[in-house]
């Protein structure tokens, strides 16, 4: 490894320097955000049941007394035998502010189309606490374009981030699709789709996501979603990686579930 060296002067220089763009990054972060708080609100009417620890319940029962819903969409699909291993890293970060969310009036759930029995074993497996819920048999995956059927993904009708995909032909996509969706960057699919019990064309037709939603008068309104590189600030140790001397250093899939470490 060769890198620059210099001396503490040039060091603080250099600093100072990136300082004033961390800034800049800073405060359009903060407008971005005001942006997302701005959005219309949509009145949502249709119901939708999930199954939880407390039994079968509305959209509306997840806010847990709280006015407002953060729902993340972990891939985790009825035929996945163990949940998708980027999603379960990014999740592992959720016990720790949960509980400082739900005391901020906002409630976090995890949501996947997997059985509620499949969800508690990994649950369980990996030490989690947060809530998790299953859509399984509801419309609410397909509605937040988090789900997709076969006969979409074979005949190019799969809308997610915001676009239309192509129609799926068992191919890697190609780099400017991978940048776009995270399960497939850097050619690794297959790899990613065999820790999961499954193959590469059933594991993309679940995707990642985020999506906020308000409860006023009884009546729930979707705020936001986010998908994809969206996802990225949700992501905590990248947000580490991106401070630390080598960056996020990628060469395939390095991460794994955090109980597979000792494993590999």
């Amino acid at each position: 490894m060769t890198h620059r060296i210099g001396t503490r002067e040039e060091w603080l220089a250099a600093r100072l320097e990136l300082l004033q763009a961390e800034k800049e990054l800073t405060r359009r972060s903060d407008e971005v955000a005001r942006r997302r708080q701005d959005l219309p609100w949509v009145r949502i009417d249709k119901t939708y049941r999930f199954e939880t620890e407390a039994g079968s319940v509305a959209l509306a029962d997840l806010f847990g007394g709280r006015s407002q819903l953060l729902v993340y969409h972990f891939m985790f699909g009825p035929d996945y035998k163990a949940g998708c291993p980027s999603c379960s890293a990014i999740a592992d970060g959720f016990d720790g502010f949960a509980v400082h969310l739900a005391n901020h009036d906002v409630m976090l759930y995890a949501v996947s189309r997997a059985p509620l029995g499949k969800l508690q074993t990994y649950k369980q497996r990996l030490g989690w606490r947060f809530p998790w819920a299953s859509s399984f048999g509801s419309d609410f995956n397909a509605d937040f374009n988090v789900g997709f059927t076969e006969a979409q993904q074979r005949e190019g009708g799969i809308e997610y981030n915001y676009r239309r995909e192509p129609a799926w032909a068992g191919q890697e996509p190609a780099p400017k699709e991978r940048a776009e969706n995270p399960p497939a960057e850097g050619g690794i699919l297959a790899e990613i789709a065999a820790t999961a019990g499954t193959d590469p064309s059933t594991f993309i037709r679940e995707r990642p996501g985020m999506s906020a939603f308000a409860l006023v008068d009884g009546v729930v309104y979707h705020t936001y979603s986010t998908y994809a590189r969206g996802l990225d600030g949700l992501w905590g140790m990248y947000q580490w990686l991106d401070r630390a001397p080598l960056g996020r250093n990628e060469a395939g899939m390095w991460w794994r579930r955090r109980d597979e470490y000792a494993k590999a």
